[in-house]
């Protein structure tokens, strides 16, 4: 699966030299990051615009009609830009970070209900604006990183942060979470 800054979303088979599918043509806002679900069945992208859609991965082309896969799922989750975002276990449950004018950058979100109710939580904790995130689901745990170095760990049972941790002197551009889940990595742009 590929996104690039013109807002194309394509997927390729290994073995294929052309794509098998394009799920979003160019001219729309720069993919801003994407993720498949643990099941592999569905995928999502976040934009520059702060918009999130979701989409189903058995999706083909008719090659007849021409028509372009719809996302199943799509709305605004910030108002500003998108950074990120992850599945949160059964992937009904999403969190999203971004930037929004009301400072909510980091969102959790239940996609079973509409748009307008979907809205679980949000929490203030990234001055800036949020860059990346992390879910660590043994432990239930959200690690998300701001534009300026910090990083923030959110407690998903009570939902409320933990940490907040002066990690980088510039945005915070990758986590990473060890598969015990005993110690998680940050990557800076410097």
């Amino acid at each position: 699966l590929t996104g690039a800054q013109d807002g194309s979303v394509r997927m390729f088979e290994w073995g294929h030299a052309q794509q098998i599918t394009c799920f979003r043509s160019g001219g729309n806002s720069r993919v801003t990051r994407m993720r498949f679900n643990y099941q592999g069945n569905k995928f999502g992208i976040v934009d520059a615009d702060g918009y999130i859609s979701l989409y189903q991965t058995n999706w083909k082309c008719c090659p007849l009609t021409g028509t372009s896969p719809k996302p199943y799922l799509m709305w605004q989750c910030h108002n500003k830009t998108a950074n990120d975002f992850v599945f949160i276990s059964s992937s009904s449950l999403i969190a999203t970070a971004g930037l929004s004018s009301d400072n909510r950058n980091i969102c959790l979100w239940d996609t079973l209900v509409s748009p307008t109710n979907s809205l679980v939580h949000a929490f203030i904790c990234h001055d800036g604006g949020a860059t990346v995130l992390a879910y660590a689901p043994k432990h239930q745990l959200l690690i998300s990183g701001g534009r300026k170095g910090f990083t923030c760990v959110i407690d998903l049972r009570q939902k409320q942060q933990q940490q907040l941790l002066q990690s980088h002197d510039s945005p915070v551009k990758a986590i990473a979470v060890d598969p015990t889940e005993e110690y998680f990595v940050t990557g800076s742009a410097e």
